[in-house]
């Protein structure tokens, strides 16, 4: 209806009969259009969205009258079962009329509460199912009644035995086999081995060799004070029973009275000799001890002054007591100045020391060092540690050399003390970055030192033929001359050096 419609121009020519090509009138006169048939309304869509009666405009009065009732098809039957209100609900979600109310109001469910929080729900269960009936026994039956009274099938009887053959030849071939490749264990009262010619040589000069000559002469010492007990290690120096060993060894059985000294002897019996004390050096760490026997084994005294850097040693002692144990090494150094103190003694010693890197132990301590031929060099005396754990070997044993001991031996044995040399001075170890030496802290009145003209201040650099770097050298090189001699004591004394002769005197 809102369309126009475009005439098209007339088209005046002639046609047979004197009608025009149009159709249309030959007056020229426009015919309406005829109507357009349509379908009469559905009534259900014309009552709910038709014009009121008496409106014909889009927004037309709306006339007073009652509410307009929609019509609506009717519901189907299926739809009405399934959706339907349950027989005697009112609305929607109520709960069917009750003759009177509740006690109590039921408890609200938060999931139609939207203020309510979130919760933890109580844990889903599963249905509980009904446990399986118990399985019927297995039946049961002898021997018997599985042949005679037919409670078997003779195919698996006949299926029992096969299988049963079949093991049983199965276990007979693998007996045969093992039979066949293990020999049967059997026993022989008459075997013995094959007698067989050594195979170890000593050579003379071996470390069996050595060992074996060296130690009927070497022995432990015990020193026993109530319940604690001691040891040590000695070397005989002589037949009538003296015996060489470390003043720390013997200092506690010397200072208390209670205490017992104990020499055992390495024989087949293990001969166990009550000792006394000769004499006792603590500035050298010797002393002499003495056996009441007549037949003891002397050991063969050696040059220490002789050895070279390198040369083979053997220690032997009782290290933590285990008695004749022997160790090798070589000599790592010589003239090593080591200050011995304490450890239990009055020890207040610096030797001129023989180190060796042969394991040397407490209980070492007193016993000697040989060289290659089984004479005595040295009394093995101490040993360098980390201290701590670690108190054991770790290749730094110190001996003081023979030459010194046997002196000091001497000594003890024949007057039951020992001089040393001194120069009469107290020292400590001074360098300047390029030399080293002793320097004289104070000089003793009356002293060799003094007497030189040795004056506070000055550093000694030299004793005779013998570099002195540090304090416990200028000692050892002081102590190596015999009282009474003349030696040359070189000196640095404002910058300068110097000589002077010093006669030694005696501690």
């Amino acid at each position: 209806m809102g369309h126009s419609l475009t005439v098209p121009e007339k088209d005046n020519r002639s046609v047979p009969n004197g009608s025009p090509t149009n159709g249309s009138p030959s007056n020229g006169v426009r015919r309406p259009p005829a109507p357009v048939p349509s379908p009469a309304p559905d009534p259900v869509p014309a009552g709910a969205y038709a014009r009121p009666g008496g409106v014909n405009g889009s927004f037309g009065p709306r006339p007073q009258r009652g509410p307009v009732v929609l019509g609506a098809p009717p519901v189907p039957e299926y739809l009405a079962d399934a959706f339907g209100r349950a027989p005697g609900q009112s609305g929607i979600g109520a709960p069917p009329p009750t003759a009177e109310p509740p006690a109590e109001p039921p408890a609200q469910d938060p999931w139609r509460d939207p203020a309510s929080g979130a919760q933890l729900g109580a844990p889903a269960l599963t249905r509980e199912s009904a446990p399986p009936p118990p399985a019927p026994p297995a039946q049961r039956f002898t021997l018997r009644q599985a042949l005679f009274e037919r409670r078997l099938r003779p195919s698996a009887i006949i299926g029992i035995l096969v299988s049963a053959l079949v093991i049983g030849a199965l276990g007979a071939g693998i007996g045969v086999f093992a039979a066949g490749r293990l020999p049967a264990p059997t026993t022989d009262p008459s075997f013995e081995l094959a007698p067989v010619s050594p195979g170890i040589t000593r050579e003379p000069g071996s470390v069996a060799d050595i060992a074996a000559k060296v130690l009927p002469s070497v022995v432990s010492l015990e020193i026993r004070t109530g319940d604690v007990g001691e040891t040590g290690s000695g070397v005989v120096i002589d037949g009538s029973g003296y015996i060489l060993t470390n003043n720390h060894v013997v200092s506690s059985a010397a200072t208390d009275p209670s205490a017992t000294l104990t020499v055992i002897f390495d024989d087949a019996a293990q001969s166990r000799v009550p000792a006394v004390i000769v004499g006792r050096d603590p500035l050298t760490d010797l002393a002499v001890i003495k056996v009441d026997v007549t037949d003891a084994t002397v050991a063969q005294i050696g040059d220490s002054n002789a050895l070279a850097v390198g040369d083979p040693v053997i220690a032997i002692g009782s290290p933590l007591g285990l008695a004749g144990t022997v160790t090798t090494g070589i000599v790592s150094a010589k003239n090593r100045p080591v200050r011995l103190q304490g450890g239990g003694s009055d020890t207040d010693a610096v030797i001129d020391a023989i180190q060796t890197d042969a394991a040397v132990n407490p209980g070492n301590s007193g016993g000697p060092l040989v060289d290659a031929s089984g004479a005595v060099v040295g009394i093995n005396s101490a040993i360098r540690t980390l201290g701590g754990d670690s108190s054991g070997s770790i290749g730094l044993g110190f001996a003081i050399p023979i030459a010194t001991a046997k002196d000091v031996a001497e000594q003890i044995i024949r007057s039951g003390s020992v001089q040393h040399s001194t120069i009469g001075v107290n020292a400590r170890s001074a360098t300047d970055g390029i030399t080293d030496g002793a320097q004289v802290q104070n000089v003793q009145g009356g002293g060799p030192a003094a007497a030189a003209g040795i004056a506070e201040g000055d550093v000694i650099t030299k004793v005779g033929d013998r570099q002195v770097g540090n304090a416990d050298e200028l000692i050892v090189a002081v102590r190596q001359n015999p009282v009474g001699a003349t030696v040359p004591v070189v000196l640095l004394r404002d910058g300068r050096a110097m000589t002077v002769s010093v006669t030694l005197g005696s501690e």
